[in-house]
């Protein structure tokens, strides 16, 4: 059941209040959960938020979930794909989330597309993932994750969870990250969509420097590197979130 969907199970009631607590749900929030399962962190969130709307894909899951939460009046159980689900409808929101490993990323960036109407995420996932999302630059877990999130938001990991916390038992650890999305970036780029398939692009070459990387995009490349106050002999995990928008602003001219 859980399992095939790649997802690993928390039942620890201390844990689950933490993972609460680096949310700060409150009783004005309305709550996303992602994969609420046996719904052992549902039953923590409904305690605490105005509103929880929680989504599972699984049918089994999702009728225990909604038998039990039938008349608990702040909690809404919905059958359906987090991937596809309209978080338009809902005002502003908060998403608390034990993420299916598999969707992690996905799911991160299909949220973003609401970074208008989103306050935070608060997710377990994998202890390496949790890594690149919150890496500086200069660090062999920092690259294209850890600057698609913190392009938007500011991130942190909150506590470790040892594999043992979890029901199967994962291979490896995990952690509790929060994202708490900027009201006003403090880095913004002319052009997302180009400022983005910069940072993929010299990502996708990591160990070559930026004059051998990102040349595909423009012939002129060197011209705007220099432009920009970047060294074109760099690699791309010396630069900041600044730089690469720097760099997309000014091929954009």
């Amino acid at each position: 059941m859980g399992r095939r969907l790649s997802q690993y199970f928390l039942f620890d009631p201390s844990i689950l209040g933490r993972i609460a607590d680096a949310a700060g749900v409150g009783p004005d929030d309305t709550v996303v959960e992602i994969g609420p399962g046996p719904g052992g962190l549902t039953r923590v969130l409904a305690e605490r938020a105005g509103r929880l709307v929680a989504v599972e894909l699984d049918a089994e899951l999702y009728r225990k979930l909604e038998a039990e939460f039938s008349d608990v009046p702040n909690v809404e159980i919905v059958r359906g794909d987090a991937l596809k689900y309209d978080y338009g409808a809902l005002g502003p929101f908060k998403v608390v989330a034990n993420i299916p490993y598999h969707i992690t990323t996905p799911i991160i960036f299909k949220l973003f597309e609401y970074k208008d109407r989103l306050r935070s995420m608060t997710l377990t996932v994998q202890k390496e993932v949790a890594e690149r999302i919150a890496a500086s630059p200069g660090t062999k877990d920092y690259g294209v994750l850890s600057i698609t999130v913190q392009y938007y938001a500011k991130a942190g990991i909150r506590f470790i969870i040892p594999a043992g916390a979890f029901r199967p038992v994962p291979k490896v650890d995990s952690a509790c990250v929060h994202l708490e999305l900027y009201d006003s970036p403090p880095v913004k780029a002319a052009d997302e969509a180009l400022f983005k398939t910069i940072v993929k692009t010299a990502f996708g070459q990591r160990r070559k420097t930026l004059h051998n990387s990102l040349k595909k995009i423009s012939p002129e490349m060197d011209r705007v590197l220099e432009a920009a106050g970047v060294s074109p002999r760099l690699r791309p995990e010396r630069l900041s979130i600044e730089d690469f928008a720097r760099i997309s602003d000014e091929a954009g001219r």
